[in-house]
């Protein structure tokens, strides 16, 4: 007879629970999600994906879940919306989105509204993807056409109103073969209440297609994001993902990526902006499942104050995928004694004809260069905003896209103006 082990679950946990059954109506998807958040509780140290990031322990409170605002209220929040780029947008407000916030979009592009949650594996280190399937109530499906080559970019503008709420957000993004597209996924927050979502994507890259996906999170100091991306890719598939942290008290951003189609290139761009008592955790799990592939990730982190950082990077390749090229550096100006970032490279290869490497670094500016600047008349402030620019700006320029560059290096530069 076996013996089912029971947790005692903490105050959170409980509140958790409880948030769930006060959030309207559920479905079969959303009950199962629960069940199994039930069963394993939030994840510890004990969790290997989580071990440093103790979400049990460090999630205080549990907000009330957000309801759908009325029409007038989410066109209201949509307008307050603080554009960063021009895009064809796609409006969601506290998690809920409507076919009056989608604007014009690109001739090959479709945008539609479902119920339909996505399939979240029921595992103990998927908390974000069984949050989002216990508490969302729309998801995003938005198509882009093969063949389609897009004259500007989709914003998927996730709004937070004022207000202590729990949201979810839900989004499938589809990129049909030999298409061309920028996609930029963003999360603000239009006051400083403690907020808490859930974001889950999954982002389909078809045969030949070319995309940039940029997901730039800046909720305020008090938020926790956690953060989900599923990706596959097809064959001569190539993908730059840039992920911006700019805000969150709590923020975790999963990436999980399936190189399946022989020729397919992944690129990760990362800059996580981690100030006082923030504590950022990007954890990324690569798997190149076929021949001929090739993936880089560079991940540029500025500490500040007592924040705490953390990349997680496990590149696997299997026996297959013989040829794969792929390197990962995540590199850390560490500003105070009080800051700590946390770095996990993992390498898993099963592959014998392969070219695999990783490297980390960490420092404080160097003092020498900050002599040579101060010398020539420029404020301390203004030297150590000149040197942290160059070091974090370097990867932006990855995106090749001036418009997009400039907007995300206007977002570092207010970073840099309130924290440095």
């Amino acid at each position: 007879m076996g013996v089912v082990s029971m947790i005692k679950h903490n105050a959170v946990e409980e509140a958790l629970f409880e948030a769930y059954e006060t959030s309207g109506a559920k479905t079969d998807a959303s009950n199962a999600a629960i069940t199994a958040l039930k069963t394993n509780g939030l994840p510890t140290r004990r969790v290997e994906a989580w071990h440093y990031t103790d979400l049990r322990s460090m999630l205080k409170s549990v907000p009330t879940p957000a309801v759908r605002p009325d029409a007038a209220a989410m066109k209201a929040a949509a307008d307050r919306y603080p554009a960063i780029v021009e895009t064809a947008r796609v409006a969601v407000v506290d998690g809920y989105a409507d076919a009056e916030l989608v604007g014009e979009q690109p001739s090959g592009v479709s945008v539609a509204i479902s119920g339909e949650s996505l399939v979240a594996q029921h595992t103990k280190e998927n908390v974000v993807g069984l949050l989002a399937n216990a508490f969302a109530k729309d998801c995003l499906d938005i198509s882009i056409d093969a063949g389609s080559e897009l004259d500007k970019p989709i914003g998927l503008a996730h709004i937070a109103r004022e207000g202590s709420v729990l949201a979810t957000n839900q989004q499938r993004v589809s990129i049909g073969a030999k298409a061309t597209a920028t996609v930029i996924e963003r999360y603000v927050q239009l006051g400083s209440d403690h907020y808490q979502n859930s974001a889950v994507t999954e982002l389909t890259i078809g045969d030949d297609a070319d995309a940039t996906y940029i997901i730039a999170q800046q909720t305020g100091e008090k938020a926790t994001h956690l953060g989900q991306i599923n990706i596959t890719l097809g064959a001569n598939a190539k993908l730059t993902l840039f992920i911006l942290n700019a805000g969150g008290a709590l923020v975790r951003q999963d990436v999980n990526i399936d190189v399946l189609g022989e020729g397919a290139d992944f690129q990760l761009r990362g800059v996580n902006l981690v100030g006082d008592n923030q504590h950022i955790d990007v954890t990324m799990d690569l798997h190149h499942a076929v021949p001929h592939t090739t993936s880089e990730e560079i991940i540029r982190n500025v500490v500040t104050g007592n924040g705490k950082g953390v990349f997680q990077g496990k590149i696997r390749v299997a026996q297959v995928a013989q040829k794969t090229d792929a390197k990962m550096a995540c590199n850390t100006l560490l500003l105070t004694d009080d800051g700590d970032f946390s770095t996990k490279p993992e390498l898993e290869i099963f592959a014998d004809d392969v070219a695999c490497g990783h490297g980390a670094t960490f420092t404080d500016l160097e003092p020498s260069y900050m002599f040579y600047l101060m010398s020539r008349g420029i404020p301390e402030k203004e030297a150590r905003s000149l040197l942290i620019k160059g070091f974090v700006d370097e990867i932006v320029e990855d995106l090749d896209d001036e418009a997009i560059e400039e907007a995300i290096v206007g977002v570092i530069d207010e970073w840099l103006d309130a924290h440095v």
